[in-house]
């Protein structure tokens, strides 16, 4: 946990090092694991428990992670590791040396050019998909800023980069503006490790030209240097605070930024200060534990059980969070039946779509959106607002319960699947009536002792459906 006062302890240069492999072991290949629930600690402040009652009601948030890099099809900032190089650098398949890549990563900036942004499209895509809050990458770990940021030069609107003159050039600034008209809830995705910034990372120490995710240095044996980088992503974060609105989240990624690892940035000193004028904005700072990690946020999975703190698992609707050429994407099916197994288990699904360099949002995913949205505006009501309700999934049926009423849904992964004339509820609870929603009907059903047996018509076992949702009333 965050807490833990390692500052106060005279640490043996290999104990340093033992931390440093303990705390990159909560990101291997890029993905970060997820803090027990152990860890969690909840809220005292009345504003930020109202608005985790707000977060889990959501269930569904569209995250973006974008950039220069989506104009070479490769992972996020990761490839610019040295010490992550052998997971990181395979789909970098030209004829380059690592410090020529490292260079060519870095002037990105100066092709990067999306003048087919349409922010407006982006919001009406999201609302009709059922998306009700985004997480948007500000800043990943290369350091490259998508707002008008005063406190770098590596940023979307400077000159050396073409799109600075466009009229949507402070990305964040249009983007933010366009998802609140469609009542979508804003999260600001930041990198709390800044790979471009001299303060963090510089050839100037025993490291030279090899770098790792953390710093070049020891921020115990340079403190001076150490607080310039503080005092700079402190900067950051309460600008994103303070010129761009309403920000329901601050999402914090690098979980190896923190005080157990050495490289404390006062973070709950920054957030304490935002709070008094974005009452209640929550914030997740990931892996960490303690009172700033509000919500746990699973990578690229999904917890077997419920968990009994606030959660969201953050999945690619591709192969992975950056735009790839070609990329293949979830069928709306794929993605309904995984927000079903998470919100029976009581989390949020933040469903990740890698926007392309030229600005627009892939044809493929947006092909899944729409087949989503179209799913939701029929039996959203099971999923939106709804809290978890034993035995959360078995069977293949997944519950969730909104006040009195129980929501059954049995989900149908394989399209070709047959569908049974009978269909098993495992609810042992009393109900009075069953209501199909795919047929907008009451449904004939038999009370069991270990459950419930709903009986179809012919002519809702010729298509194999999504899901059948039933309402236990």
């Amino acid at each position: 946990m965050e807490t833990d006062n390692l500052e106060e302890k005279d640490l043996s240069t290999e104990e340093k090092e033992d931390i440093e492999k303990e705390e990159e072991k909560k990101v291997e290949n890029g993905v970060h694991n997820y803090s027990a629930e152990d860890a969690y600690v909840w809220s005292t402040d009345p504003y930020v428990l109202k608005k985790l009652e707000w977060f889990q009601d959501q269930k569904l948030a569209l995250m973006m992670h974008w950039g220069p890099y989506s104009q070479l099809g490769v992972v996020e900032s990761w490839a610019l590791s040295d010490a992550d190089a052998n997971w990181s650098r395979t789909g970098i398949d030209w004829d380059v040396s690592a410090e020529e890549f490292k260079k060519e990563y870095f002037d990105l900036n100066k092709t990067f050019n999306p003048i087919r942004f349409q922010p407006e499209k982006w919001a009406e895509a999201a609302a009709d998909a059922g998306f009700k809050y985004a997480i948007f990458t500000t800043k990943h770990h290369d350091g490259f800023c998508m707002w008008d940021t005063e406190f770098s030069d590596y940023k979307i609107t400077e000159e050396d980069c073409p799109f600075h003159s466009h009229k949507y050039a402070d990305i964040c600034a249009h983007l933010f503006e366009s998802f609140r008209k469609k009542g979508i809830g804003i999260a600001a995705y930041f990198s709390k490790a800044d790979w471009h910034i001299d303060s963090y990372w510089n050839t100037t120490s025993s490291r030279g030209n090899y770098q790792w995710r953390g710093p070049s240095y020891r921020p115990e044996e340079n403190p001076e240097e150490w607080e310039r980088f503080v005092t700079f992503t402190q900067n950051q974060i309460k600008e994103l605070a303070t010129k761009y609105g309403q920000i329901d989240i601050m999402w914090f990624d690098a979980g190896w930024v923190c005080k157990h690892s050495g490289q404390d940035i006062r973070l709950g000193e920054v957030i304490e200060e935002i709070r008094k004028f974005q009452r209640g904005m929550l914030c997740a700072d990931r892996t960490i534990g303690g009172p700033y990690e509000n919500y746990v946020t699973p990578e690229q999975c999904v917890p077997e059980k419920p968990l009994s703190v606030p959660w969201e698992s953050c999945i690619t609707m591709g192969t992975s969070f950056s735009f790839g050429y070609e990329d293949r994407y979830k069928t709306p099916r794929e993605v309904i039946c995984l927000l079903t197994d998470i919100v029976a288990k009581g989390g949020n699904l933040a469903l990740n779509v890698g926007p392309q360099p030229d600005g627009r949002l892939p044809a493929g995913a947006l092909r899944t959106m729409k087949g989503m949205g179209e799913w939701l505006r029929k039996y959203g009501e099971a999923i939106y607002g709804t809290r978890v309700c034993a035995p959360y999934k078995k069977d293949n049926v997944a519950f969730t319960k909104k006040e009195d009423v129980v929501y059954a849904i049995r989900t149908y992964p394989d399209e070709t699947q047959p569908v049974e004339a009978e269909i098993f509820i495992p609810y042992t609870g009393k109900v009075k009536d069953v209501w199909c929603l795919n047929m907008n009907e009451t449904i004939t059903f038999q009370q069991r002792k270990d459950g419930i047996v709903v009986t179809l018509p012919e002519e809702q076992r010729k298509d194999t459906p999504i899901a059948h949702v039933f309402k236990l009333i």
